[in-house]
């Protein structure tokens, strides 16, 4: 799965803690999410997105097998 976690985070000028801590989870999930190496849930990505004030279709979207 791709994101926008990380782009849509810092335009918001929150650090990985601060995200973290919004949403319940550590900066080492927030992180590996960011960097496409964890799927969150997806009341962790609602959670994610709202705290960004994004949707979900902003942040993430799913890439197809090639």
């Amino acid at each position: 799965m791709k994101n926008n976690v990380r782009l849509n985070r810092l335009k918001a000028s929150i650090t990985q803690e601060q995200l973290a801590k919004k949403t319940g989870v550590t900066r080492q999930t927030i992180g590996l999410i960011e960097k496409g190496q964890y799927n969150p849930s997806l009341q962790l990505c609602v959670s994610i997105a709202k705290e960004l004030n994004k949707t979900l279709d902003d942040l993430f979207w799913e890439v197809e097998n090639e």
